[in-house]
């Protein structure tokens, strides 16, 4: 765990806060990205608060990278508007790389460099030198704790301390917003949950961050989700919110957990019933989404007519992963 005094050390000047503070790190007003013919990000908007975290989800190419390499000033937006810390992304881009990180999916090192050289080079490349510099990278290593890895070239580590190290290179100069795209792909349950307690530590020191992530747990931490999909923002809002979405939540209808053996072969069965609207598997379950008329003892009926005998049946709530399914069906017109 890291400390709170270290990541309040890696974060930007506190002065910053103060005019910060309540106020949008991140503005989306129509967003739109065209590549020739093809509508890469359409229309896109929401907002996020100060010292947020932000959980940006989707399929693989639905346009998530490229919202954020139109947030940190890389592209040019065909149409629509953005501002990061307060700064037009269009018309001062080399500005907001000053306030920004950004992690990409693959990792930004020199592979052929000690992870410390790595860290000293960019700090040179945002101006550092001499005794401020040393300062920075002193800090940077206590909060990543890369100090048993900082004599080994970077592309002899794994996953997990790579990441760190990307991290701690593209906190160098203290900025306020930090894009990280996918940043736990790849790597192992113990360093994605340590990864993850860096950014809260990072938001708590006043950073607001912005995240790409597959994982639905992850998304859970996060103050805010949005979900795109094929280049439109689906829905955006705080994860308990979400769940409590009308269309999420059908009038007559509940949800079940239905634990079993062979679940596959129970999903099949309970499908058939009258009144069960979606079934999906997780791990051992089922989730059930049934109108209030199906009574549990036909579900049971239908589990031992193909050889299940026992099962546990639990009255849930929905998901994120439901949120996400749900309003994708319903607002993208699409067929489940």
């Amino acid at each position: 765990m890291i400390s709170s005094s270290a990541c309040a050390a890696i974060a930007s000047d506190p002065m910053s806060d103060i005019s910060l503070a309540g106020k949008p790190m991140i503005e989306c007003e129509g967003l739109t990205k065209q590549f020739g013919s093809l509508t890469a990000v359409d229309g896109v908007s929401f907002s996020v608060p100060f010292r947020s975290i932000f959980g940006f989800l989707g399929p693989n190419g639905s346009g998530k990278s490229t919202v954020i390499r139109m947030l940190c000033g890389i592209l040019e937006p065909s149409a629509g508007r953005a501002r990061v810390a307060g700064i037009d992304v269009v018309a001062d881009p080399a500005r907001i790389k000053g306030r920004i990180g950004y992690m990409s999916q693959k990792f930004s090192l020199y592979d052929e460099l000690m992870a410390r050289e790595n860290l000293v080079f960019y700090s040179k490349l945002y101006g550092l030198s001499g005794a401020a510099l040393r300062q920075r990278c002193d800090e940077l290593i206590a909060m990543t704790h890369l100090e048993p890895y900082l004599a080994r070239r970077a592309a002899l580590l794994s996953g997990g301390w790579r990441q760190r190290l990307a991290m701690a290179c593209a906190l160098v100069h203290r900025p306020e917003v930090l894009f990280l795209d996918e940043p736990t792909a790849g790597i192992d349950p113990v360093a994605r949950r340590e990864l993850w307690d860096m950014l809260f530590e990072l938001s708590s020191a006043g950073m607001t961050l912005f995240v790409t992530t597959h994982y639905m747990d992850e998304a859970e931490r996060c103050s805010l989700v949005g979900y795109i999909h094929m280049s439109k923002l689906i829905v955006c809002g705080a994860p308990d919110d979400l769940k409590r979405l009308d269309e999420v939540n059908p009038s007559g209808t509940r949800r079940l957990d239905v634990t079993c053996d062979h679940v596959t072969v129970g999903m099949q069965a309970v499908r058939r019933l009258p009144g069960v609207r979606t079934t999906t598997i997780f791990g051992q379950s089922m989730h059930m989404l049934v109108e209030d008329s199906l009574r549990e003892d036909l579900i049971h009926d239908a589990l031992r007519q193909v050889g299940i005998t026992s099962a546990d049946i639990r009255p849930m709530g929905p998901s994120l992963e439901d949120v996400f399914v749900t309003l994708t069906t319903d607002r993208a017109g699409l067929q489940p």
